[in-house]
């Protein structure tokens, strides 16, 4: 995704063409001088629950829910327990 750095006064003679920008995939810094003053990006499509995500299975489909199935979502969280994004200090 694309980094486009502009100023207030840019965003403002052009607004519908940074939302295309946004739509198309970037992220559009909106800055007053070296001060970056708002950050448009899409939205983050919110996350879909279990339960949610087994209502969208088929009918007829043969996945199952065991009583097995916590234990295994544990230990499957537990052996990635590291960051995703580590902060840049480290």
């Amino acid at each position: 995704m694309a980094t486009i750095h502009i100023s207030e006064g840019e965003a403002v003679r052009d607004f519908a063409g940074l939302l295309a920008r946004v739509r198309a995939g970037a992220e559009v810094v909106i800055e007053n001088g070296p001060i970056a003053v708002a950050v448009l990006h899409a939205p983050v499509p919110p996350a879909r629950s279990l339960t949610e995500c087994i209502a969208l299975l088929p009918e007829d489909s043969k996945a199952t829910i065991d009583e097995d199935f916590a234990r295994d979502v544990e230990s499957a969280v537990e052996a990635h327990r590291e960051p995703l994004h580590p902060p840049t200090w480290d």
